[in-house]
């Protein structure tokens, strides 16, 4: 859900003041990097009121590619995600926006967000764009998923620690865009 910044402040302040243990405050005084969205001063967070946000790199390289696009470079995005709440990953992508402004909705021509295993995603993205395998690049921060789409021939990244522009200059690298 979107939150207005001041209130969650607010209310993590009342949630200290009320701790029975002498923890230190925890209150946001400004959005977490990533947070941006297409609403002013407001935030996506889960049931639990923690920030959802987008990995810095991750903004970075949508931003790029958004304007590589705009130049005319035949580039085409996809998003895989494997989630057991579809609909709330599209809503997160509705608000949030990559390092242009762009809602992250916007940023993908296609999307495959399921349960489903992400070889499988990916199979599917084949189908849908004709793309071959090799042309294709994926990063992810899960090992096990790396190791199942590596297998179909796509040049894949292992982010561990998120998405970064490092990667980004990676995936550059690979089809002779640096």
């Amino acid at each position: 859900r979107l939150v207005n910044l001041d209130s969650l402040q607010e209310k993590k302040k009342r949630k200290n003041r009320q701790s029975l243990h002498k923890a230190s405050p925890t209150t946001i005084a400004t959005a977490p990097p990533g947070s941006r969205t297409t609403n002013p001063n407001q935030i996506v967070v889960d049931k639990r009121n923690t920030p959802i946000t987008v990995f810095p790199g991750a903004s970075y390289a949508l931003a790029e590619i958004n304007r590589l696009k705009k130049e005319g470079h035949p580039i085409q995005t996809a998003i895989s995600s494997r989630t057991d709440e579809p609909a709330w990953a599209r809503q997160c992508m509705t608000w949030l926006v990559a390092d242009d402004g762009t809602p992250l909705i916007n940023c993908f021509d296609y999307e495959e967000i399921s349960y489903k295993d992400k070889s499988l995603h990916f199979e599917s993205l084949q189908r849908k764009t004709g793309i071959e395998f090799d042309q294709m690049c994926f990063f992810d921060n899960e090992y096990w998923n790396i190791e199942s789409v590596s297998t179909l021939g796509v040049k894949c990244i292992y982010t561990p620690n998120g998405m970064t522009k490092e990667a980004w200059d990676e995936a550059l690298g690979h089809f002779d865009m640096l």
